[in-house]
């Protein structure tokens, strides 16, 4: 038992915290953040479902959620309404349906909405007289819907959500809240909540990131995609993690059961499904049976491939009991798309659900009704699926830091310019400029460019590189002046004339000069020049070494440029972010980023104190195969303080966050919206384009491009 304090005491240590507190709040740069996410501004993501047991079509397919968030990866309960709605903490938002009311469709599922994410319950309640085969029967239906996490909501405890499931009166779930306090660690972590009082227990040991949870039936044992003790090695396709089961109820006899594998699901609590990359490097499903008469171990356990080759198979979904069929995504070679099916494990046959509903539509991660008698997916709900949500300008993303918005912006490399009135992004090929409230949208260079800059003095001038991105040192990219307020598309001006892969151009505060890098000497260097004249009358080189020194950044107050380096191990595809002050003094590093880390794109604050930059340092958060394409799914967004203090973790999802750049005054964090319609044409992940022996197919809209131009 801990000692008691005196209260005396007890009211000096609370006033030093309260007092810490309010010193870290006045301290804390505040202003707004904007960033890119690489294709999220399109997912627009609902759940839907199918029957089993009736052929399917357009007419027996219904969305279940609400058709204005971002929803998905479902659960359907097996516990009824009368149940579950008692134990609900926040019952604010729940309409209790008639005593007459028919049987509820019960939906458990991860929500992104109001600039956070949460998990969700909803319990549909259709007329009495009404078909639920009948699309009509969605209409107006009364719904139930309420946060199963209102404690944490309330809280403003910013931190991703994955893969919920209830067992008994506790939500098991995957949170990134807790801080491992390692780089390059995943903080996703199981918990369980219990429902009626907010109970939450950690159920992955510390020091350990677990993925994918998936409760046995009985609700005795929980299965988990895991490291163990190795930790992350930076593989973002399929991960190397196995397969660990431990008891629900305290985590404890923790045991691994299979030797690489991912997304768990159980049939009994002896077997259970997997999949994982097989030698013939088909992605496939596995079934693994436990033992009945000695201790669970991966020596005792027997695995049996259950899908063939010639197809990529993955995400499996069981229905308690029910050993003859599971539900599988696939991505066949003779389509672009990833398509739900069911798999017959007693004949040994697929039996093709949604590409018969939406052929050239991507969905994701199926899971099967207690009954068995649907199976649920999410994809992009369109218009023709009753979609209401605008493309949004400037999302609002919950920040954990006071006076902070941060907003994730439809497109890359956004930055406002210095009266904060417009933005400029990339939209790859070309640069755009708009309005600030959406407004007046106008394409200001046509080429391909990346990595824009606004001169800080000279009105509607932007700087970028033109040219291909991700190139080698000879790879012709020049520096480039535009004059946005000039109509003519023929309105810049070249400032480098080597084309040697220049790039990554920022001015001084004073818009005299420009940092920018360059491969002229066979390497990445930082070089700065002048502003107007650019290179021919005369260059200055900053930095000198065989590596690479890219994506620089002049602070407000002239005296520092921030850069990412690989100069600690050159060539690795390791970055850290480094200082020197623009004489070329003064160099030193400012985050270290772990063993073979990548910290990238900084962006000084409006008070040139603090810096934000994009990195793995949170390592990874959700088996990256449950997404679309991401080519960094570890990317979050940062911000360090310039003596290399006060660490702190802005972004929490498991996208791809980048090219974030502070904006020079403080937005209200509401979104922005604008008159572009969501396309629904999001990639899937592309390793997944490559068929063994038939080879790669190209998605339906081209291979995306990864974010940060390199």
């Amino acid at each position: 038992m801990k000692p008691q304090l005196p209260y005396s005491c007890f009211l000096f240590h609370f006033f030093l915290l309260c007092t810490t507190a309010s010193e870290n709040e006045a301290q804390s740069p505040g202003g707004t953040i904007v960033f890119s996410t690489l294709g999220r501004s399109d997912y627009a993501w609902d759940i839907f479902t199918l029957p089993t047991s009736d052929p399917p079509n357009p007419s027996n397919e219904h969305r279940i959620t609400d058709g204005v968030s971002v929803n998905f990866n479902g659960h359907f309960p097996s516990a009824s309404p009368s149940s579950i709605l008692p134990l609900l903490h926040n019952r604010s938002l729940i309409q209790t349906p008639s005593p007459q009311a028919p049987p509820a469709l019960q939906l458990i599922y991860v929500t992104e909405r109001n600039g956070m994410s949460n998990i969700y319950y909803d319990a549909i309640y259709y007329g009495e007289s009404r078909s639920t085969r009948s699309r009509s029967a969605l209409e107006t239906p009364v719904r139930v819907q309420t946060p199963l996490l209102a404690l944490e909501e309330s809280k403003n405890r910013v931190s991703m959500k994955d893969r919920p499931s209830l067992s008994g009166e506790n939500l098991i779930y995957v949170s990134t809240h807790e801080d491992p306090g390692e780089p390059r660690a995943s903080w996703a972590a199981v918990y369980s909540t219990h429902l009626g009082t907010g109970l939450t227990r950690r159920l992955t040991p510390h020091g350990i990131a677990d993925f994918s949870p998936a409760v046995s039936p009985s609700g005795v044992w929980t299965a988990v995609a895991s490291y163990g003790a190795k930790g992350w090695d930076g593989e973002v396709e399929e991960l190397s993690t196995d397969i660990y089961v431990f008891l629900t109820h305290d985590e404890s006899h923790r045991v691994k059961v299979v030797e690489h594998g991912g997304w768990p699901c159980w049939v009994d609590d002896s077997t259970l499904y997997f999949h994982r990359k097989s030698e013939d490097q088909w992605m496939s499903v596995y079934k693994a049976t436990f033992p009945e008469d000695k201790p669970v171990s991966t020596d005792s356990v027997t695995i049996q491939r259950v899908t063939p080759p010639g197809l990529h198979a993955f995400t499996p979904a069981t229905s308690p009991g029910n050993p003859n069929f599971i539900a599988i995504a696939t991505r066949r070679h003779s389509s672009s798309f990833r398509h739900i099916e069911l798999f017959d494990t007693v004949k040994n046959e697929f039996i093709e659900l949604t590409r018969h509903v939406s052929p050239t539509t991507h969905h994701l991660n199926p899971f099967i009704s207690p009954d068995s008698a649907r199976v649920g997916y999410h994809k992009c709900r369109g218009e023709n699926n009753g979609g209401k949500t605008p493309q949004l300008l400037l999302e609002n993303v919950q920040s954990p830091v006071p006076n902070l918005s941060l907003f994730r912006v439809d497109g890359s490399f956004p930055t406002f310019s210095p009266a904060g009135d417009r933005i400029a992004y990339v939209n790859f090929p070309g640069i755009y400029v708009v309005n600030r409230n959406g407004s007046n949208l106008r394409l200001v260079f046509p080429l391909n460019a990346f990595a824009v800059a606004w001169d800080p003095v000279r009105k509607g001038i932007l700087y970028t590189s033109g040219g291909p991105e991700f190139s080698s040192e000879s790879t012709k990219v020049d520096i480039v002046a535009i004059d946005v307020d000039n109509v003519d598309l023929s309105n810049y001006k070249r400032l480098s004339i080597d084309g040697k892969n220049n790039a990554f151009p920022s001015p001084s505060p004073d818009g005299k000069r420009i940092v920018f890098r360059s491969g002229r000497t066979g390497y990445k260097n930082l070089y700065i020049m002048d502003a107007i004249e650019g290179e021919t009358s005369g260059l200055q080189r900053l930095t000198d070494g065989p590596w690479t020194d890219t994506m620089c950044n002049w602070s407000p107050d002239g005296d520092w440029i921030a850069f990412a380096s690989d100069r600690h191990s050159p060539g690795s595809g390791s970055f850290e972010l480094y200082l020197i002050h623009p004489n070329g003094t003064g160099l030193r590093r400012l985050i270290s980023s772990g063993s073979s880390g990548r910290t990238n794109h900084p962006s000084f604050s409006p008070d040139g104190k603090s810096i934000v930059f994009t990195t793995d340092y949170g390592g990874i958060s959700a088996e990256p195969i449950s997404n679309p394409h991401h080519f960094g799914p570890y990317g979050e967004i940062y911000m360090i303080k310039l003596d290399g203090s006060d660490l702190k973790r802005l972004t929490h999802n498991s996208y791809e966050d980048g090219t974030p750049s502070w904006a020079p005054l403080h937005i209200n964090p509401v979104d922005v919206e604008w008159r572009k319609r969501t396309k629904c044409a999001f990639e899937d992940c592309h390793w997944l384009n490559k068929m063994p022996g038939i080879g790669s197919m190209v998605g339906p809209s081209g291979l995306a491009r990864p974010q940060c131009g390199a």
